[in-house]
C-alpha cells in the first residue's frame, strides 16, 4: 500500500514513476499546466507528469519567455529608432530665416536701433549738445540763430524722438519675431525629447517588469532543468551499474 501512495501513472506515457521523479500538474505554475493541457486537453489538476516529459514543457517556456522578451525589446528598439531619425520636428535656422527676409527698411531699422543704444551714439549726442548751447550761449563767431531757452534745439530733440521711437519699435518687433521663432524650436525640440523619453521609460519598464523577472525565472527553471538532468543520468549510471553487476554474478 505505501508503494502505491508513492508511485503515479504519467499522463504522457502512462509509466509508473516514484512521486518524486515528476509533478502534479497543480503543482506547476499556470503557464506551464497550459502548457501541457494544450497537447493533452483532458488532463486534470490531479494527473501526473514525470519530468522527463517535463523536461520538454520547461524548455518550451523558457524558450517561449526569451522569445517574448526579445521581440518586446525590439519592438521599443525600433519606436526608439524611429524616434531619433524623426524628421516630424521642424527646427528653424532662425538666424538664416531673418537674414534672408530682410527688407532694406528692416536692414535700416536694426542699424538706427544698434546705433541708438551705444555709448558711441551717447557721446556724439552730448557733444552735438554741448556744441549747440555753447555756439548760441557765447555767441561764438557772432553765430546766435537759437538764444536761450533753445527752442529750436527742443523742436530738434523733439523730431528726433518722435522718429526713433517708431524706428527702434520696428526693430524691436524683429527681435519678438525672433524671440517667437526661437520659443517654436524649443518647443520641437522639447516635444521629440519628451517623446524619446516616453520611449526610454516604457523600455526600462520592460527591463524591470518582465525581462529581469522572466531572466530570474529562467534561470531557477534552468537549474531545475540542471538538476533533473543531473538525476537523469545518476538514474543511468545506476542501471549500468546494476546491469554490470548482474552480468558479473552470471
Amino acid at each position: 500500500m505505501s508503494d502505491e501512495r508513492m508511485t503515479a501513472n504519467c499522463l504522457v506515457d502512462g509509466d509508473t514513476f516514484f512521486l518524486d521523479e515528476g509533478m502534479y500538474l497543480s503543482e506547476l505554475s499556470t503557464t506551464m499546466r497550459n502548457r501541457v493541457k494544450n497537447d493533452y486537453p483532458k488532463a486534470k489538476v490531479t494527473d501526473f507528469i514525470c519530468n522527463r516529459h517535463l523536461l520538454k514543457y520547461r524548455l518550451a517556456n523558457v524558450d517561449a519567455m526569451i522569445n517574448a522578451d526579445l521581440k518586446q525589446s525590439q519592438k521599443i528598439n525600433r519606436k526608439l529608432t524611429r524616434a531619433l531619425q524623426s524628421d516630424d520636428y521642424e527646427i528653424t535656422d532662425v538666424n538664416e530665416s531673418l537674414s534672408n527676409s530682410l527688407t532694406t527698411g528692416q536692414k535700416v531699422s536694426d542699424a538706427v536701433a544698434h546705433f541708438g543704444g551705444s555709448w558711441g551714439f551717447i557721446f556724439i549726442f552730448a557733444m552735438v549738445l554741448l556744441t549747440w548751447m555753447l555756439v548760441n550761449g557765447l555767441q561764438v563767431l557772432g553765430i546766435h540763430f537759437d538764444p536761450y531757452p533753445y527752442i529750436l534745439l527742443n523742436l530738434c530733440l523733439s523730431c528726433i524722438s518722435a522718429l526713433q521711437a517708431p524706428i527702434i519699435m520696428m526693430s524691436q518687433n524683429r527681435s519678438a519675431d525672433r524671440d517667437r521663432m526661437d520659443a517654436e524650436n524649443d518647443y520641437h525640440v522639447n516635444q521629440k525629447s519628451e517623446h524619446e523619453l516616453r520611449i526610454l521609460h516604457a523600455k526600462l519598464d520592460h527591463l524591470t517588469q518582465n525581462q529581469i523577472p522572466h531572466t530570474l525565472e529562467i534561470e531557477r527553471m534552468q537549474i531545475e532543468i540542471l538538476g533533473e538532468i543531473r538525476g537523469e543520468l545518476n538514474e543511468l549510471r545506476d542501471r549500468q551499474e546494476k546491469m554490470a553487476e548482474r552480468g558479473s554474478e552470471k
